[in-house]
């Protein structure tokens, strides 16, 4: 496989797990909770902050950080969901 056709595959895989995430962004900051949203809210929004970051300079209805939420418990998930997401793929930068 030539390198101009591994480059544009994997521009092509790109797309589409960009895509993918696109359709799991986080919504409006929504009461959905009394008592706010906690550690599991919190990692998901964690891990789809990437794709959540781009929609989010776009329009004005997504946001990458729930304001209501139950505190420490959300703040320790949503740190651990970036750590899950950027951890494998600053691994996978490194030249070996």
């Amino acid at each position: 496989m030539t390198s101009r056709r591994r480059a544009g595959l994997a521009a092509g895989v790109l797309l589409v797990v960009v895509l993918t995430l696109g359709a799991c962004a986080a919504g409006p900051n929504v009461d959905v909770s009394p008592q706010g949203l906690g550690f599991w809210w919190g990692l998901w929004h964690g891990l789809i902050l990437p794709v959540t970051f781009i929609i989010s300079l776009f329009t004005d209805t997504v946001t990458i950080y729930e304001v209501n939420n139950n505190g420490n418990w959300y703040d320790f998930g949503f740190v651990l969901g970036i750590a899950l997401f950027s951890g494998p793929a600053m691994a996978g930068s490194r030249r070996r």
